[in-house]
Parts: C-alpha cells; structure tokens; sequence
C-alpha cells in the first residue's frame, strides 16, 4: 500500500543521537580517541576559565568543532554553525543535544582565538601522537611542504613606504619583498612555487612524517621564502622530534663547517 506524503513534523523523537550515527562510521574511532585525550587536559582548560561568572561554550566542543571543520573541509565559522544546525552527525561530534541551540558563528571565533591558543593546540597534538607511540619509528622521516595562501589579496600589497601614487595597480612595476608588504597581513610574503608560476602571497607549511606509518609526528608553519623548507626540516628532525642527541648531532655537523 502506498504511503501518505504528510508534511507535518512530529514534536518529538525518541531516537538519540548516538542511535544515529552508524556504529562502523570512521567519526567513531576518532571521538573516542578525541574524547580520551580531553579528558586527560581537563586540568589544564580549568585554569583558562575564571572561578565565577556565566558558563562559558566547554573548551571541549570548541575543539570537537574545530577538528569536524577540519576533518570536512567546511570553509567558514558561519557555515560551520548552519551545518550544526541542521546536521545530526556534527552535533552528535560535537556533543550538541537535538534542541540544544548553536552558537553564534561571532561568538565560536572569539572563544576559538582566545581558548584554543598555540599551548593548548601544542598539549593537545603531543597526548594524540603518544597514543600512536606504539606504531611510531625513529629511524626514517621526510619532511614536505606546502603553499599556505594568506588572506590578502594582491592589492593589498604596496610599498612599504608608501609611495604608491595609485594602491593597487602594480602592472609593470617590479614588486620584492623587501620593498613591499602587504598592508593587511605584513607577515605574508609574496612566494611562487616555481618557475613560470604565479607568485601569490602567502605561509609555507611543513610536515614532519615518519615512514614506516605515515603518520605526522610533527607540524610547523613559517613565512614563505627559498630557504625556509630546509631550515624548517632541520627543525623539525632535530630541534622537536628527535632527542637530545640528535640536537647534539647537528651541532657536531655545524661545528665541522664552521672549521671548530
């Protein structure tokens, strides 16, 4: 018999959340593994809260968020926020009940920039690669990296003394970065990939992995230049990952340049 097309909702639902979410879903296995290593920091986001006050969003969902809008490439804090409204699976992530109201995309920015600061980021990326300890090995690493392009587009870039006559058009002019910068992200470099490319203003991003997993032990961004990539695998294998030895190592290698 063919069923009716009603349109009226129903008030309620007596399936939860975790029904839902299909128990073989990759998301699984990495809320648990996100959710052990929170635990493990509660004392830590304790002391980023005063003692008094209103309840702030839990440092715990603003992380969960933040790894769902990574993991699914979602481009925006505000389209975040619309797919939370409205997507189980990322409520479910996050730890969002079904008539729990979501967060103002304004509001998920400031408690982002001001709670999930480089030392939290930092403690929470060393508690996930000592759950991997046990598949890690020390003896075989590669380093890649890649173009970050910053947010700021080419007009913003201009003399640094500010002697352009007309901000924004640059066709025949020769533009460095020694003589220029941009006006609303100094820190961005103009940067091309190679020959014949475009050179796009930007950050370059390294990662450290290691070989026999392919798991990353260790990540870092610098300002985009020819000699970063080197300086930054040099870091990287030995200034973070490796131990005090191979930190040893190197300064043996650079004293023997040096004639010491």
């Amino acid at each position: 018999m063919r069923g009716d097309d009603q349109q009226q909702s129903g008030m309620f639902s007596y399936v939860s959340l975790e029904e839902r979410v299909p128990q073989d879903h990759p998301l699984r296995a990495i809320r648990r593994s996100v959710d052990e290593v929170l635990r493990a920091m509660a004392k830590d986001f304790d002391g980023l809260y005063a003692k008094t006050g209103r309840p702030s969003v839990p440092t715990e969902r603003l992380l969960r968020a933040v790894l769902l809008q990574i993991f699914c490439t979602v481009r925006s804090e505000r389209m975040l926020m619309e797919q939370m409204h409205y997507n189980l699976l990322f409520r479910w992530f996050v730890g969002l009940e079904l008539d729990e109201p979501v967060w103002n995309h304004a509001v998920f920015s400031k408690n982002r920039d001001r709670l999930l600061n480089q030392e939290v980021a930092r403690e929470f990326f060393i508690r996930v690669l000592a759950q991997a300890k046990p598949h890690l090995s020390d003896e075989h690493f590669s380093v890649d990296g890649t173009l970050i392009e910053a947010w700021a587009s080419q007009k913003s870039f201009q003399k640094k003394d500010g002697g352009d006559g007309d901000p924004g058009q640059f066709r025949g002019e020769r533009r460095s970065n020694e003589t220029h910068e941009s006006k609303t992200d100094p820190e961005a470099r103009l940067y091309r990939k190679g020959n014949g490319q475009e050179a796009e203003l930007g950050y370059l991003g390294h990662v450290l992995m290691e070989n026999r997993h392919g798991l990353i032990v260790d990540a870092m961004a610098t300002q985009a230049d020819g000699t970063a990539e080197r300086e930054a695998a040099l870091l990287l294998l030995y200034g973070k990952w490796r131990p005090a030895a191979a930190r040893a190592a190197r300064a043996d290698e650079r004293g023997r340049r040096q004639g010491v």
